[in-house]
């Protein structure tokens, strides 16, 4: 018979009485315990340094990214209040200093690319800490390399080195040859009767330009004189050489590119033995075009003995305003170039009897003359009456 609870007795729920035996039943050892404690207390600890440096680190790049940073467009770059948050990178870093690359100023460039009519679109938009004696009458001009006859000039400002120029210049550019094409940038100081002074420098890659966003940034400023000089124009002509008979024929076809300030222009086509001149002819004259259009041929006997020791040289040459013919620009091919002009070369003999032709840039005579390095010729006693 089982007895009845008592008035002051519970019921335990069904199973507790057997949970509560085997809790009963297991020892924990003090060391366990301990344990315990101690990564509980590590993981609380863990926990509240995270929140902490999450919750600063928040705060931090809050205060430090101003409201309107990252909205860089067109459509900030049309008012006149331009402010240094869109410097990228900070400009305050890039301060001028004895010696150092911030002695020639700053440039603020705005950079677009449209896709629909393949043109390249430089905004100039304002000069600072110009490099001058005094004060100057900064003024920019722009071109780019594949067009060296297309640039393009601001106003001048008077009696500042820090312009603010809002002015915006468009290059066609093709987007295949975009990586290939490289930004000039010349700041010069205006003179009326002397020539105009240069005040810095900036030679850009376009290829370092990412064409599907508008970018527009801070450029340093680099001593003048020490970027690639502007090329002068293009030059296409073709080569063909027949070693049976040593005729080697070279047929110039036409060119581009040239200054506009030029009324004449021709071709002069010489060669040189040994490191001195041997043999040269010249097209007819173009007149009143930066795209002359020659088509005219012209053949040198070269024995194939002899072709390894000639240099080919085809200058372009124009009269100026001042009625006096100069080089334009030279273009050197034969076993001593370099580049397109010796591939060129080489494409001639290696494919004889066929006519190969190429656009190639002119380079400054200067430099073709010093690779050249051409012995002065032998001059033959004058007979005394």
């Amino acid at each position: 018979m089982g007895h009845a609870p008592g008035p002051h007795s519970t019921l335990a729920p069904v199973g507790t009485t057997a949970m509560t035996g085997i809790i009963t039943r297991i020892h924990w050892p003090r060391w366990a315990l301990v344990a315990i404690a101690l990564a509980v207390g590590i993981l609380t600890v863990s926990c509240l340094l995270c929140a902490i440096c999450c919750c600063c680190r928040g705060r931090r790049r809050h205060r430090k990214q101003p409201k309107g940073k990252e909205a860089v467009g067109l459509g900030s770059t049309r008012s006149s209040s331009t402010t240094t948050h869109l410097v990228q990178p900070d400009v305050d870093n890039l301060e001028p200093s004895s010696g150092g690359p911030g002695q020639w100023g700053r440039l603020l460039l705005l950079l677009e690319y449209d896709f629909g009519s393949q043109e390249i679109k430089v905004g100039v938009k304002q000069a600072m800490d110009l490099r001058a004696e005094g004060t100057a009458d900064p003024y920019a001009r722009v071109s780019i390399s594949t067009q060296a006859g297309h640039r393009l000039e601001t106003k001048v400002h008077r009696g500042t080195l820090s312009p603010v120029f809002e002015e915006t210049c468009c290059f066609p550019v093709p987007q295949a040859e975009l990586a290939r094409t490289t930004l000039h940038i010349r700041l010069l100081d205006f003179k009326r009767f002397s020539e105009h002074e240069p005040l810095g420098e900036l030679c850009l890659p376009l290829g370092t330009v990412d064409p599907q966003h508008v970018v527009e940034r801070w450029y340093q400023l680099g001593p003048p004189g020490t970027t690639e000089p502007e090329p002068t124009g293009e030059l296409c002509f073709s080569l063909r050489y027949v070693p049976s008979s040593g005729r080697l024929t070279v047929v110039v076809l036409e060119a581009r590119g040239l200054s506009t300030e030029l009324t004449d222009t021709y071709v002069k086509v010489q060669l040189m033995l040994n490191r001195r001149k041997w043999k040269k002819k010249a097209t007819s004259v173009k007149k009143g075009t930066v795209s002359p259009y020659f088509n005219e041929a012209f053949t040198f006997l070269v024995p194939f003995s002899q072709i390894q020791s000639v240099d080919l040289v085809l200058a372009v040459w124009a009269r100026g305003l001042q009625l006096q013919a100069e080089p334009l620009g030279k273009v050197l091919l034969g076993p001593r170039a370099s580049g397109q002009p010796l591939q060129h070369w080489a494409d001639m003999l290696a494919h004889a009897r066929r006519p190969i032709a190429q656009w190639h840039r002119l380079q400054p005579a200067g430099e073709v003359d010093r690779v050249l390095a051409l012995k002065p010729r032998l001059h033959l006693p004058v007979p005394r009456s």
